[in-house]
């Protein structure tokens, strides 16, 4: 095997592993996969479910967890997606609605259950408009009614 023989594939490859990638600046790049931002926060209500047949259709209550997640596709010029603060601020102004309420008597769960499920679409529906100032999406929300039963809500 001769030296050109080894010489341009290595050459073809060093050249390709090394060819800049798409950027929206020059510190950060952009990646097809994007990113994914997360934060967890918590709040206390009672609910019952009406029509549930056992305990759960007597009024209780809940340490509700919640994890809000989003995704960007590109980062600011100092490398944010969006600030933690900002999510975690927009995250308690929309909570602050169930905290320490009788979530039946909260609209829209005084028409329809305050299960996990609906309460993890209702949040994901009003924190997609509370963010929809920055260009980042909502991809999911998940709500803990305890430390084993989570329900998660997410489009498309």
């Amino acid at each position: 095997m001769g030296l050109s023989q080894f010489f341009v594939p290595f050459v073809s490859l060093v050249v390709i592993l090394f060819l800049p990638l798409s950027t929206q600046n020059e510190k950060y790049p952009k990646f097809d996969m994007g990113y994914e931002l997360s934060v967890r926060t918590s709040f206390a209500a009672a609910h019952q479910l009406k029509g549930y047949e056992g305990a759960c259709e007597n009024i209780h209550g809940h340490n509700w967890k919640v994890e809000v997640c989003i995704k960007a596709d590109k980062l600011d010029s100092i490398g944010i997606a969006l600030d933690f603060k900002i999510m975690k601020k927009k995250t308690d102004e929309v909570i602050s609605a169930l905290d320490h309420t009788n979530l039946n008597q909260v609209p829209p769960f005084d028409v329809i259950n305050p299960s996990s499920e609906n309460i993890a679409r209702w949040l994901y529906q009003k924190l997609a408009d509370a963010l929809k100032t920055w260009d980042v999406k909502v991809s999911r929300v998940a709500v803990w009614e305890t430390d084993t039963y989570c329900a998660t809500y997410m489009e498309g």
